[in-house]
């Protein structure tokens, strides 16, 4: 029987869970009416951590009060083609006075029969009307029926930031006129921080800004065993703890794990520990190449090798042992220390120490340090 579960970036799990405080923010945000200040909202967080996943259940949830989405993510050329695509379509399906016709014209044959009529059809949004016009009319309409208009933007990052700046500029002008209109916007933590540097945009400074944290190990558990159930089949308490522990909270993780010991056996009607086992081991491998590859490709030379000399502890590392490794005085090192912070690749460990953040990072970098994390390889 087909796997229950979706290790793809992007895809919307059977069961979403450890984002209660996500959606619980938006629903208030929804219910609180023009002007609430939840209706602006950015998520950040490290691939996998399921940054467009929640975007999906919010986007959801509007949906399921009435109101209209309209989903992008982030490129050049956005801006306009919501003008001239996204948003006139949905005037389209929303506004029944969207297209009218006149009469022009009547015909008939010479006895009687075969009499007909010609209209002349006029579009109401023709002719690239502004972005701010579509986005406006759209969101009154919507408002008379007790909804409004979500603009979602997934991968946020500033290489288009001249398109982000009309559509922040849109959305703040919606805002400020008390309009039925809510954003949220989702991206890498780098990322996002380079748009909020970006004078111009300002207005995102003041969303509400919510970093995806791991996933509680309950709430992981839940989100292996009762998709397998549902599905047919069934898998043991120890099996069940081996998953769970495997997966690290990591969302993507738990759908990756998931598919691997689902798949492990797939004529069995129970998933064993011998399955479990192996999901994980395979969940690890493929991580490495999904995420970390991903994660590390855009860094320096001197980051790749900072976390080079993290991975030699088996714990959280000490600075002054990574400035000794690197030959590197403290602060030299200090300065890497706050950018790869900042890319949500380490965290601080207590006083002096560091730690890794994604799952198996520190494994992947044993296993591929020589060709990948160290400078001149």
């Amino acid at each position: 029987m087909p796997s229950p579960f979706t290790p793809s970036f992007g895809a919307s799990p059977p069961l979403l869970v450890g984002r209660d405080e996500q959606l619980d923010a938006f629903q208030a945000a929804l219910e609180g009416g023009v002007g609430d200040p939840g209706r602006a909202m950015l998520l950040t967080g490290p691939r996998g951590a399921g940054k467009t996943v929640t975007l999906n259940a919010l986007e959801d949830l509007a949906r399921r009060q009435g109101w209209e989405v309209v989903s992008e993510t982030m490129r050049p050329g956005l801006a306009r083609e919501m003008a001239e695509s996204s948003l006139p379509a949905l005037l389209g399906r929303v506004d029944p006075g969207a297209v009218t016709s006149r009469l022009t014209g009547v015909q008939g044959s010479a006895v009687g029969f075969g009499a007909g009529v010609t209209r002349h059809v006029d579009d109401r949004y023709p002719a690239r009307p502004t972005l701010r016009n579509l986005v406006t009319t759209a969101a009154d309409l919507l408002d008379r029926r007790g909804a409004g208009l979500l603009i979602t933007i997934d991968e946020v990052h500033s290489a288009a930031v001249g398109d982000l700046r009309e559509i922040a500029q849109v959305v703040q002008h919606a805002f400020r006129e008390g309009r039925a209109l809510a954003f949220v916007g989702a991206g890498l933590p780098s990322a996002v921080n380079d748009v909020l540097n970006d004078e111009v945009l300002t207005f995102l400074r003041r969303a509400e800004r919510f970093t995806l944290a791991d996933v509680d190990p309950d709430d992981v558990a839940l989100a292996l065993r009762q998709p397998i159930e549902l599905a047919g089949r069934s898998i043991d308490d120890a099996a069940l703890t081996i998953a769970t522990v495997g997966t690290r909270g990591y969302p993507f993780l738990v759908q990756l794990v998931g598919r691997h010991m689902w798949d492990a056996t797939p004529g069995q009607d129970r998933i064993s520990v011998d399955d479990a086992n192996k999901g994980v081991e395979q969940a690890r491998r493929r991580v490495g190449r999904l995420v970390h590859e991903p994660a590390l490709a855009g860094l320096s030379r001197v980051d790749r090798s900072f976390l080079a000399a993290m991975a030699v502890d088996d714990g959280p590392s000490r600075m002054r042992d990574i400035a000794t490794r690197l030959d590197a005085t403290q602060v030299y090192v200090g300065q890497y220390r706050l950018r790869l912070i900042a890319a949500e690749l380490i965290h601080p460990a207590g006083h002096g120490r560091v730690d890794f953040s994604l799952p198996y990072l520190r494994e992947w970098l044993r296993e591929h340090a020589a060709s990948q994390a160290l400078p001149n390889t």
